[in-house]
């Protein structure tokens, strides 16, 4: 079975968590007979390469971009080339651009569409675009959400709700670097062995800035891995509220975040916002057994934590109700364990890249 694997960036070019999906999916998938390519835009140049697990990744040009959606002429040729070659074209969506491919080039094949998360910052660009989309999802063969949570609380997919099925996010612990014992003693000679850990890409919606506003109301160990566009006004907020346990590690090779994760005493999510679709870097949590603390936001991330099971979910945008749960679960170190323990039997119930794998690859045969 040959799938073409669409979206806007992917490794090594990008490294989110919808590229993080499709690299599981990918790599996961091989053992099931399952080929894929990989076509995505690039801002370096166009390229045709083999990357692990012999997945062929094919980059287009982008020539321009508007509202956080690339554009690039030579994709739609290229889209038209690979898709004659596959079976199933496998979309990932939100990117308005893939949509005008799809109608453009018609390939005739069975498409499937993974929802990654609904459309919530550009409000004005989201009425021109309805048509468009509304059209793109009804045209598609199946919509996968990744959660139920998403499914119940997403009105576009409520609209939809005939052709969505629910495969969670998996991820394969044997494609985490293995933890190295003197990375491990290095890093624990720099941040201690007792912390709280975030993991991503600081984004608006990742709620680092309520974090920090937490930490101003008790200055617990927390440590920061990721780089984006506001790393600089979030380290200017934590010198303004002189915290003195914060540390921002910036971009980290795997190697390093895993024997960071290895390391921490719990996790910390406080993404408040929808465009918080899933957290993967919730779910590695619970893959190395550590408690959680997120935000009910009505997506993926209470479906990977479980408020008293898990860790503890707290309401968005809330520095007070953060804290609180920062402080019960560094003052019950043993309930902490505890839901530590439970969050691994959690992923290994419904999380892996296995289960993800096999769910898709059903739903690919029933399609064809």
């Amino acid at each position: 079975m040959r799938v073409l694997h669409f979206y806007k960036t992917y490794f090594p070019d990008s490294f989110g968590g919808v590229e993080q999906t499709i690299f599981q999916l990918v790599a996961g998938s091989t053992h099931l007979g399952v080929k894929s390519t990989v076509l995505s835009l690039s801002s370096k140049k166009s390229n045709d390469a083999i990357g692990f697990g012999g997945q062929r990744i094919v980059t287009c040009k982008s020539n321009f971009k508007i509202a956080s959606t690339n554009f690039s002429l030579s994709a739609f040729q290229k889209f038209a080339e690979l898709s004659k070659t596959a079976d199933i074209i496998h979309y990932h969506f939100p990117w308005p651009f893939m949509d005008m491919v799809h109608f453009s080039i018609n390939h005739g094949k069975p498409s499937v569409v993974t929802y990654h998360s609904d459309i919530i910052k550009q409000k004005f660009l989201l009425n021109l675009y309805r048509p468009l989309k509304n059209k793109f999802l009804t045209d598609v063969d199946a919509i996968v959400s990744t959660s139920p949570n998403y499914f119940v609380t997403s009105n576009l997919l409520q609209q939809h709700r005939d052709k969505v099925e629910v495969i969670p996010i998996g991820i394969d612990r044997a494609l985490y670097p293995p933890i190295e014992l003197g990375r491990s003693e290095k890093w624990r000679s720099i941040i201690g062995e007792k912390f709280f850990l975030f993991i991503g890409v600081l984004r608006y919606y990742k709620g680092i800035s309520i974090l920090l506003d937490a930490l101003a109301l008790g200055d617990l160990p927390t440590v920061i891995v990721g780089a984006g566009a506001i790393e600089g006004e979030l380290k200017k907020q934590a010198a303004s509220l002189g915290l003195k346990n914060v540390k921002f590690l910036g971009f980290l090779s795997d190697q390093d975040k895993v024997a960071i994760i290895d390391l921490s005493f719990a996790i910390v999510f406080p993404s408040h916002l929808r465009s918080e679709a899933f957290g993967i870097s919730l779910l590695e949590g619970a893959m190395f057994g550590k408690p959680m603390i997120s935000s009910e936001i009505g997506t993926g991330t209470s479906f990977i934590n479980i408020d008293a099971d898990t860790g503890i979910v707290v309401p968005p945008s809330s520095p007070r109700d953060l804290h609180l749960a920062m402080i019960y679960l560094w003052r019950n170190p043993q309930i902490a364990k505890k839901m530590g323990i439970n969050a691994a039997k959690r992923y290994f119930q419904l999380f892996t890249a296995d289960k993800m794998c096999r769910s898709y690859h059903d739903l690919y045969k029933r399609i064809i």
